[in-house]
């Protein structure tokens, strides 16, 4: 299975929550930065319907995969560098 970490963070004069090299939009505390990544995580996990997907990786390849709409990722929020778990 797949694990998302979105991670709380400082940023632009404010706080986001960033996931690998992508960040949210900045949010003027720490705590608005925190709900709207648990926000967040708890939609990454929620299932959908059935579909087909296409993608283009980092090569210029287009990949078709077939998503049976269950298979979602664990998602887990963690604060600052990653040293305490915040919310799952």
């Amino acid at each position: 299975m797949t694990k998302i970490v979105y991670k709380i963070v400082p940023h632009d004069g404010g706080w986001a929550y960033r996931q690998g090299d992508v960040y949210s939009e900045t949010f003027p505390t720490h705590s608005d930065a925190l709900q709207a990544a648990r926000i967040v995580a708890a939609e990454q996990q929620v299932g959908g319907e059935p579909e087909e997907i296409s993608w283009q990786d980092d090569k210029g390849v287009w990949h078709s995969e077939h998503s049976d709409g269950g298979d979602r990722p664990e998602a887990e929020v963690v604060d600052g560098d990653g040293d305490a778990a915040v919310a799952r």
